[in-house]
């Protein structure tokens, strides 16, 4: 079901854009808020945000916040909007759930990150870490890994995909100005770090401190728009979380800069002043390739992700038609 051709059933929008706006605000503020109520939530100069007993505090009350915040999401499709149980299953992303949709989602997220990928794997030579499943193991042994590939992607994009971008919906707003303006409220979630990086950083000037929190703004609202188009074109919640995971781990992509390959540690020591300058230019000559490498990469993976979005994005099960 096309939740435009749903909503054609109604003779008005169940829900005015204030109404969802209210709705929304309140989710943002209750899922950010509790970090700061308790002392084993909020940091201090000597208490870091990465701590483990405040991050398995945080993901707690996040995981209550997201709970309630979905069982008014729930309510409210159901009283305001008349959708049934399976209704409002779909609306939210949660049924049916397409592999195929959830596959394509993640090649079209690795085009775009080719380069890194390419960096990470063969240029860093990480391949045989990843082949033996030590980086994932590593990775979600730790509780940053946790909450950087788990808690966050489940918990923020059931927050500002699953429900806030049904709710606009189910208003006389258009698809297009709901996939723009929704993940404003994402980006704004995260401009609590700023208040977290002063706290535990006091003698860094507060000039560099609002350049830090304007650039994550920038940047968590653009993969907003992004996680939100592949929600809308895909009516599927994993395929986003997924997504989120895999950005997460990869970082954003490195744009300047020569690309040098992993060293290794230790090797011969008796080597005398030629071998010595060889050697350095043989690693001067392998980085500048390997820079040139990752850069043309770089372009043709945006080139790709741009020629493919429509087509790896296109899903029977979408909530809105956007061509």
């Amino acid at each position: 079901m096309n939740i435009l051709t749903y909503l054609e059933e109604e003779t008005l929008p169940p829900l005015s854009v204030g109404f969802a706006g209210t709705l929304s605000v309140a989710y943002t503020v209750l899922y950010v808020l509790p970090f700061y109520l308790s002392a084993t939530t909020r940091p201090s100069p000597t208490l870091s945000r990465d701590a483990p007993s405040v991050i398995r505090a945080r993901i707690r009350f996040v995981s209550i916040s997201v709970t309630l915040a979905t069982i008014a999401t729930i309510y409210v499709l159901a009283a305001r909007a008349n959708a049934s149980h399976l209704d409002i299953l779909r609306l939210l992303g949660w049924y049916p759930i397409s592999l195929v949709d959830v596959a394509k989602s993640l090649l079209l997220t690795a085009i775009l990150f080719a380069a890194p990928i390419l960096e990470k794997a063969v240029i860093e030579s990480r391949w045989k870490d990843w082949l033996r499943g030590q980086t994932l193991h590593e990775s979600l042994s730790s509780w940053i890994g946790w909450r950087n590939y788990v808690a966050g992607p489940v918990s923020e994009e059931i927050l500002f995909r699953s429900l806030l971008v049904p709710l606009h919906f189910l208003t006389p707003m258009s698809p297009t100005r709901v996939i723009l303006l929704t993940p404003l409220y994402f980006g704004i979630a995260h401009v609590h770090h700023f208040y977290e990086f002063v706290l535990t950083h006091p003698h860094t000037p507060l000039a560099p401190c609002i350049v830090r929190s304007l650039i994550q703004f920038s940047y968590t609202t653009i993969f907003g728009w992004y996680a939100t188009f592949l929600f809308v074109r895909t009516g599927n919640v994993v395929a986003v979380i997924l997504v989120h995971a895999f950005c997460n781990w990869a970082g954003l992509p490195r744009v300047w800069g020569q690309v040098e390959p992993r060293v290794a540690i230790g090797g011969p020591v008796n080597r005398g002043k030629e071998d010595s300058e060889s050697e350095k230019s043989r690693e001067s000559k392998g980085s500048l390739g390997w820079s040139i490498v990752y850069y043309v990469l770089l372009v043709a993976g945006a080139v790709g992700f741009q020629h493919n979005l429509w087509t790896l994005t296109q899903s029977r099960k979408a909530l809105a038609n956007l061509g």
